[in-house]
């Protein structure tokens, strides 16, 4: 089967996207691809972002490939889908653009994973795949041209059967240890010129991201991962490496992993050491000693992105943080990690109760060492989030909806990134054809 899997031009204008605008290398579709060859299809991944396509001209491109079927992402990489864009009107606009000429249409992302129904409605995709995607999207090429029954054979899916949405499962958890290393094209690595979240010096080479592991052992109230990416897996080290090992090969100066917590692995960063690339992660900074520290950034580290969130304990706790180090403490961990890694960020998020005197104090102290602690940004009540279950319940049909309203209207300040005042969802949305 002929397959085409599509990364869309994102277009962010008016969101409150919070991740990264620049091009990433798509991870689940090329997870996807390598599954799909190894059963014997024939895949093509088109990324209009990385590419600089329009809607149109990416749409020409699956319709040349004459795909029996086509994936469409509803986020901007596995990277971002903790984050991801609230609204469909970007992958809708592809699917409007290709207009019935790829086959049967499947949607991976966040929001088929925690909202199927109103996902398929938005976007008139036949497929919402619910969760991690690679293994399910070759089940679907498997399984062929099944409709109704059969079709509610493969897990962790929704589609149309009439006028219901059938589901046949909760999300999927992918085995992840054993995916193939992944192979990308020269012309791709040689545009990725962006090493993300790198600070401390100009990008000298290309950039990529990679994934050491997947999920997380903590429940963090604030993180959206509830329906993909939760149980925490560590992948094959020589598989890993192989896969690095292509991109040094290929040019690649700079790493970045995706792993939603970067723990302390000393085989992983004994083995970078003897390889001549920088990386950046993101992680928990109580979880390193400082003899780790050193030897991570002798590794190569040269970002760490360190999840502090609130700088008090019972902050802390309501944010189910299970963290059992001090203020105190994180701080000169944050600082030791500073002498051996160029740059160093504390995330704080804002939390109610946290005084904005002790914050910014404690951010000038940080910024006197070398440690960026940037002004703490306000939370978005993800539906695949404790904290939108918290509030509402689990999502239903207008999950996205009830969770952006509640934003904007606690808010009148967002984060540094948002340079435009983001709109209301279904404005958004408006081409998807909602109510």
């Amino acid at each position: 089967m002929r397959v085409a899997l599509v990364n869309p031009p994102w277009d962010y204008r008016n969101s409150i996207y919070f991740g990264c605008r620049a091009p990433h290398l798509p991870l689940e579709l090329a997870y996807a691809a390598a599954l799909l060859t190894r059963a014997g299809h024939r895949p093509l991944i088109v990324d209009a972002h990385l590419e600089g396509l329009s809607a149109a001209a990416a749409a020409d491109r699956v319709a040349a490939f004459a795909p029996a079927m086509t994936v469409i992402a509803t986020a901007p990489t596995y990277l971002f889908w903790r984050c991801a864009p609230p609204e469909l009107r970007v992958p809708r606009a592809f699917l409007d653009a290709l207009g019935g000429r790829g086959g049967r249409t499947v949607a991976v992302g966040p929001h088929g994973s925690a909202t199927p129904r109103p996902t398929l409605t938005k976007l008139g995709c036949d497929i919402a795949v619910r969760g991690e995607c690679e293994e399910i999207v070759a089940r679907l090429a498997e399984a062929g041209d099944l409709t109704g029954a059969p079709l509610a054979q493969v897990p962790a899916i929704a589609f149309r059967d009439g006028v219901d949405v059938v589901v046949t499962g909760p999300p999927h958890a992918g085995r992840f240890t054993d995916l193939p290393a992944l192979r990308w094209p020269e012309a791709w690595i040689a545009r990725c010129r962006h090493h993300h979240h790198r600070f401390d010096a100009e990008a000298m080479g290309p950039g990529a991201e990679v994934e050491a592991s997947r999920g997380c052992p903590y429940a963090c109230s604030f993180c959206a991962k509830i329906d993909f990416r939760d149980k925490y897996r560590r992948r094959d080290l020589g598989l890993l490496l192989e896969e690095i090992d292509g991109l040094i090969v290929q040019g690649a100066t700079y790493l970045y992993f995706i792993d939603e917590i970067f723990l302390p692995q000393k085989p992983l960063l004994e083995a970078l050491t003897a390889r001549r690339v920088q990386f950046g992660i993101q992680t928990r900074i109580d979880l390193w000693k400082p003899d780790m520290l050193e030897l991570l950034g002798g590794a190569g580290c040269v970002s760490i992105e360190a999840g502090v969130e609130s700088l008090t304990e019972a902050g802390r706790a309501k944010l189910d943080k299970n963290c059992r180090a001090s203020t105190d403490d994180l701080a000169e961990r944050l600082i030791h990690a500073r002498r051996s890694v160029p740059f160093v960020q504390a995330n704080l998020i804002a939390v109610a109760g946290d005084d904005p005197a002790l914050v910014a104090a404690w951010r000038d102290h940080l910024r006197g060492q070398g440690v960026w602690a940037n002004d703490p940004v306000p939370l978005y009540p993800y539906p695949s989030s404790p904290d939108y279950r918290r509030l509402w319940g689990e999502p239903d049909d207008v999950a996205w909806e009830r969770a952006h309203a509640h934003y904007l209207g606690q808010f009148e300040r967002f984060s540094d990134i948002q340079e435009e005042r983001p709109l209301p969802l279904p404005t958004l949305e408006v081409a998807c054809g909602c109510p």
